[in-house]
């Protein structure tokens, strides 16, 4: 059963992944535009794994993903998104989990 899970989580970072990297630079500079438009993005997102059946783990780790992105490619856009960067900059991998599961909280 762990190995499923694994194998699931890994097909849903490899989609977040894909998604985030074909996305437009128009779409992207629409979400990041500012906070409420990336807060909307990530819950429809959640929403949308809510309705896949994805457990709370599972989206943690998507949004992780989206944070890792994030700071590999993106520049933050406004004092929200900035201090997020920071905090991800300045945590580890356990730290930027638990911060990918109250982002998942804060949009739910």
């Amino acid at each position: 059963m762990e190995h499923n899970t694994n194998t699931n989580d890994s097909k849903v970072g490899s989609k977040v992944e894909g998604k985030l990297s074909n996305m437009s630079e128009d779409k992207k500079e629409d979400i990041l535009e500012n906070f409420e438009s990336f807060k909307s993005y990530l819950g429809d997102k959640v929403d949308k794994a809510d309705k896949l059946g994805l457990n709370e783990e599972q989206k943690a780790k998507a949004a992780q993903k989206v944070g890792d992105y994030l700071a590999k490619h993106e520049e933050p856009k406004n004092r929200e998104e900035k201090l997020l960067y920071e905090l991800w900059k300045a945590g580890n991998k356990e730290e930027q989990h638990m911060l990918s599961h109250m982002l998942v909280k804060l949009v739910s």
